[in-house]
């Protein structure tokens, strides 16, 4: 399904009402350019989720952890990760052990540990300057 928002408001609105839909386990793989609007899009879906914090990019942390009033949630930045086996390293396998939502922005540089159902953000830059081109999906078996 695609979708076109006009603004970061309108991005973080459609992840909150993205948010409806996940539930503990599920992985979301945003791509994406840097700046396209991945981390706006996310905190939308946390807010969705009822978190009321503060949510930032974890670029120079790797990940951050959200605890919602129904499912804790992994936030992944892995823009700096070049190979799964760096991954393995953070301890990002014991992630995705069913009990919390991961969202994983620059999904692209863990393609070979993604589980093998997950969901798919993808966000582009539109026409105007705050437009964005936003394609939900899911890959499964």
């Amino acid at each position: 399904m695609e979708y076109i928002t006009h603004s970061p408001e309108e991005t973080e609105a459609l992840g909150a009402e993205y948010a409806k839909s996940l539930k503990a386990g599920d992985v979301v793989a945003f791509s994406g350019d840097l700046g396209a609007g991945k981390t706006a899009f996310t905190r939308g879906v946390l807010h969705g989720l009822g978190y009321e914090g503060r949510v930032t990019s974890p670029t120079f942390a790797i990940a951050n952890e959200y605890e919602t009033p129904t499912v804790r949630v992994a936030h992944f930045d892995l823009y700096r990760i070049l190979d799964s086996e760096a991954l393995f390293e953070i301890g990002f396998d014991e992630y995705l052990d069913g009990s919390r939502i991961v969202l994983i922005e620059w999904s692209e540089n863990a393609a070979d540990v993604l589980p093998e159902a997950y969901k798919t953000v993808h966000i582009a830059y539109g026409d105007a300057d705050n437009d964005r081109r936003i394609t939900i999906g899911e890959v499964t078996v």
